[in-house]
């Protein structure tokens, strides 16, 4: 296990140490009991001495209960180790995680990230904890039972000393051969992961386009090939114990060979035997062991492999060292901006942006899809980095601010409206968690939403269900944009936030911007001429360009792009009644 995982074992190091000092402490005792056993058999039982076999009997006991406790106490410091390294990476990474610009984010699938959160971490945790108990116990167990059989019987010892490389090295071959298999399996449960948590966010679709055999179709496609793989890895894997026992059996029927013809001669007692035979189990036990920890490890190695690529993964957007944490105001400035989603050298989405708009303007933006009006707006909040030029907000480059404070004074309800499970008043306070219920429900009237609200049965305290999914579409986008406005932002950014609602509460929204929220800086993306007509400043774009900028009379004038969908919506009927 690497030793960047190994950090977040932190306050649970004590827990780590304690574990295999128990151990110590249980395999001693388990090695004096065979001992203590021969002697009960050789001087108790051979020679009728039963006070011997009563003293000796209760000795064992005793050592007997130690084991248990030292066991007792091993595996629970163990486990709490194992636990609290597992708690601490999942923080670990899910910290990280919040740190990731949408850059870093695409590198990562959701449901990778979901995989490297559970599965992943399940198999680091398992691997530890058999480490820090099993790993401990094994290697000592053989050392100490070996060293028992020296003292005991010399030509019984050389033969476990000439049969532990052979067996261990077997072994060790069958779980290295079963690794590659394990590995390629995870990469498969981020494909399965993907495909359930498609179906279940799109499970309205599947639904409606009966598309359920497909989809399980699929399922089972990719459920399938993770069952090869496991059973690949399991076929290998089970040699494991056949091997083992065939040498357990072969040796055991050497050693008795060998120590009845020792016993016949007189060099060896009965009691010597038993316990001869007890160690030399031990040991074959402990390598077994030992491979199948090297098994977990390997798996989990993959394991780790995959989380340590999330915890080195380098936040793009980092604050620098002198951030500045106030906005003056809600001016914005593009200066010959360029911006590519790969990096300076593939396609631009954005292309030599010049934009300069005044602190408490209203301005809009349409365009055919994908012609990067979402890309524009991005780079004000910084949710991505220009690769050319710069953008500013009230007159100094955003990448001088931090995040948080340039991200506190920039609202953005993006196009794809996500609400939490938790009450309507939980939600909307993300833009505030001190707010009141008032002011709460002051935005929620700036809004349009605070009648729908009032019809719901429980009121402000509805309980929103996972992604939403109990409001309409109209109404998630209404409680989205007062989650934006109790911010209270110098910014205000609706990416087409306003396209589930009809055109009489979208004028209603827009005139509770001019007469409330006069110094905000509001932009508004839409395909609706009406949600932008009346702007002070309507920005064209175009194939990443701006085509045309100006009022709606301006461009009705100048801009053939802006005359086409005004003349298709407003005189082609397309306009909402």
């Amino acid at each position: 296990m690497n030793r960047k995982l190994l950090q977040s074992i932190r306050e649970y190091k004590r827990e780590s140490i304690l574990a295999p000092v128990f151990v110590v402490l249980e395999v001693l005792m388990e090695v004096l009991i065979p001992l203590q056993m021969a002697k009960i058999i050789d001087e108790g039982i051979q020679k009728q001495n039963l006070s011997y076999i009563i003293q000796m009997g209760v000795i064992l006991v005793i050592m007997a209960m130690f084991a248990l406790y030292f066991g007792v106490k091993a595996g629970s410091y163990a486990a709490k180790a194992a636990a609290g390294f597992a708690k601490n990476l999942r923080h670990d990474i899910f910290y990280r995680i919040q740190d990731f610009s949408f850059k870093n984010i695409d590198r990562f699938s959701t449901p990778s990230l979901v995989t490297r959160l559970t599965t992943d971490i399940t198999n680091v945790q398992m691997a530890y904890m058999m480490s820090v108990r099993i790993l401990s116990r094994a290697p000592i167990m053989a050392l100490l039972s070996l060293i028992m059989i020296m003292t005991i019987n010399m030509e019984i010892a050389l033969l476990m000393l000439l049969l532990i490389p052979i067996l261990g090295g077997a072994l060790l071959l069958i779980a290295k051969k079963a690794h590659p298999h394990f590995v390629k399996v995870f990469d498969e449960y981020d494909v399965l992961n993907n495909s359930v948590q498609e179906n279940v966010n799109a499970a309205r679709v599947v639904k409606a386009y009966v598309r359920e055999e497909h989809e399980i179709e699929k399922f089972h496609g990719i459920s399938g090939v993770v069952y090869k793989l496991f059973t690949k890895a399991e076929k290998i894997v089970a040699w494991n114990s056949p091997v083992m026992q065939f040498t357990m059996y072969a040796v055991i029927m050497a050693m008795v060979l060998i120590g009845g013809k020792s016993i016949v001669y007189g060099t060896m007692e009965v009691g010597e035997l038993t316990s001869v035979i007890v160690y030399a189990i031990s040991i074959l036990m402990s390598l077994m062991m030992v491979t199948f920890v090297f098994v977990m490890i390997m798996i989990a190695e993959a394991s780790a492999d995959r989380i340590t690529e999330v915890l080195d993964e380098v936040p793009e957007m980092q604050d620098g060292e002198n951030a500045i944490h106030e906005v003056p105001n809600g001016d914005i400035d593009f200066e010959q901006v360029e911006f590519s989603y790969g990096g300076k050298d593939s396609t631009p989405a954005l292309q030599g942006i010049n934009l300069h708009i005044k602190s408490g303007q209203t301005v809009g933006i349409i365009g055919g899809t994908g012609s990067s009006k979402t890309s524009l707006v991005s780079l004000i909040p910084r949710l991505y980095d220009v690769t050319g030029g710069t953008v500013k907000v009230g007159g100094i480059d955003v990448r001088q601010y931090s995040l948080e404070s340039l991200r506190d004074q920039v609202s953005m309800v993006l196009q794809k409206n996500v609400l939490f499970t938790g009450s309507i008043y939980e939600n909307i306070r993300w833009g505030d968690e001190n707010a009141t219920d008032e002011e709460v429900q002051r935005v929620c009237e700036l809004a349009q939403a605070d009648g729908f609200i009032r019809e719901f049965p429980q009121g402000y305290n509805t309980m929103i269900v996972e992604g939403g999914n109990n409001v309409s579409g109209g109404q998630k986008q209404r409680l989205c944009i007062a989650r934006a406005l109790l911010k209270k932002p110098k910014v205000l950014i609706l990416d087409d936030s306003t396209s589930a609602v009809d055109t009489k509460t979208d004028a209603l929204i827009r005139k509770a911007f001019r007469e409330e929220i006069p110094d905000t800086t509001k932009i508004i993306i839409a395909q609706r001429i009406s949600s932008v007509e009346d702007a002070d400043l309507i920005i064209v774009m175009d194939e990443g360009k701006i085509n045309g900028m100006g009022t709606s009379k301006e461009l009705l004038e100048t801009n053939e792009i802006y005359r086409e969908v005004y003349e298709s919506q407003v005189k082609g009927g397309g306009q909402d009644e």
